[in-house]
């Protein structure tokens, strides 16, 4: 018996339910959980496979303990808030069971980045004989694993790494986040940080700016630097690189709502006092604003989600683009979701099956280009998200 326990109801926590479904030759049962079952029952009432679901607070360690002591699952998957990455971590530890997510730790109260906190459970992973998988998402997750194919098979030294996130879809609302709103405004709100030479170099929230021709018919579109946590692990684990940046698109009509939205107030994350109660005006905003699992059917066009890597091959210069490009509408006819939660929880799915199948395997805490990225890609190819690889081209160098 291969069983998932998913905790998290939300887009990309229906996407890992569809896709686990569809996996039956490696995932033989399936229990989905949130805070609120009856999202969980929604998912679960638009698969075939039987999918049980359950009510569990992800902030609270002794029910995730009831819970996985009930269920009995082989591996936690976690796509619930990132603020609770430590909670279900020490939940499976205190279980003795694998443990696998798609964002890094960030605590509620700094909109702060980083792997120090989960990396800190290395040692006591590692002492239970358990895996823990960080960050198998897209972005993070699938750019580091191309980043290690590049250093596999393509360079002989990694030098320098452009991630590069398009969506070029379109929902038609007024101002909409893709994914959980809270965790959007945080992410692009705070400093910039980039690799450069041996440090981190710090500037202001998408400050800069350049303009970047996507591939397959999508075409030019403006990509803003921002930190992303994957910079972390990949400069660890793949020391030659001597810069790392991550652009992400967004459009004048975002960056302008996002502007006004700041100015006013509303993306602060410290509480003020309203009618006698504390508020926190982002969890307030994020309220009021379209849920992202409403914006599926309403979403048109395509992602685009890649790694230019740069070093030396045979010592010479080399350049590699690798991507994936996703249609929004195709998604949504598959697994009733727009493509942001696609790209997220099929490698989710993805990672999974890599650590069920022993292909990835080890104990401790482990980010995802640590392991062979080939079985990776191919299987993530098979589940929906083929990878392509132009090698060379125009030196698509980024400043």
């Amino acid at each position: 018996m291969s069983k998932v326990l998913i905790i998290g109801a939300g887009g990309v926590g229906g996407v890992v339910a569809h896709k686990c479904a569809q996996a039956t030759g490696e995932i033989t049962a399936i229990t989905l959980a949130s805070r609120t079952e009856s999202k969980c029952r929604a998912i679960a009432e638009q698969i075939e496979f039987p999918v049980a679901t359950a009510q569990v607070n992800a902030d609270n360690v002794p029910e995730l303990i009831e819970l996985i002591e009930r269920e009995k699952p082989t591996l936690v998957i976690n796509v619930a808030l990132p603020y609770q990455d430590l909670t279900i971590m020490d939940a499976c530890l205190a279980t003795g069971v694998d443990y696998l997510d798609t964002a890094n730790y960030e605590p509620l109260d700094t909109a702060k980045f980083e792997y120090s906190w989960q990396w800190a459970y290395q040692e006591r992973f590692k002492e239970k004989g358990l895996m823990a998988l960080l960050g198998s998402g897209f972005d993070p997750g699938v750019t580091n694993v191309y980043t290690a194919l590049a250093a596999k098979n393509y360079l002989d030294e990694v030098h320098e790494i452009d991630i590069i996130d398009a969506n070029a879809g379109n929902h038609g609302q007024p101002f909409a986040t893709n994914f959980n709103p809270e965790i959007n405004i945080r992410e692009v709100t705070a400093p910039c940080r980039h690799w450069e030479n041996g440090q981190w170099v710090e500037t202001a929230p998408l400050a800069t700016k350049q303009s970047f021709d996507f591939p397959e018919g999508i075409g030019p579109m403006n990509i803003y630097r921002m930190y992303h946590e994957e910079m972390e692990s990949l400069v660890k684990h793949i020391p030659t690189i001597k810069k790392a940046q991550f652009w992400m698109t967004f459009s004048d009509n975002y960056l302008k709502h996002l502007e006004v939205l700041q100015n006013v107030g509303m993306t602060r994350i410290d509480e003020v006092e309203f009618n006698g109660q504390k508020i926190v005006p982002l969890q307030f905003l994020k309220a009021v604003l379209p849920d992202p699992g409403s914006l599926g059917p309403l979403t048109k066009g395509r992602t685009c989600i890649g790694v230019i890597a740069r070093g030396i091959k045979d010592g010479k210069r080399k350049q590699v683009y690798i991507y994936n490009i996703c249609d929004h509408e195709a998604c949504y006819r598959e697994v009733k979701s727009q493509a942001i939660s696609y790209t997220t929880g099929v490698p989710a799915v993805v990672g999974a099956i890599m650590m069920l199948t022993g292909k990835w395997r080890g104990e401790g805490v482990f980010n995802m280009e640590q392991f062979d990225p080939e079985p990776f890609l191919e299987k993530l190819g098979s589940m929906g998200l083929p990878t392509v690889v132009v090698e060379g081209g125009e030196w698509a160098e980024l400043t």
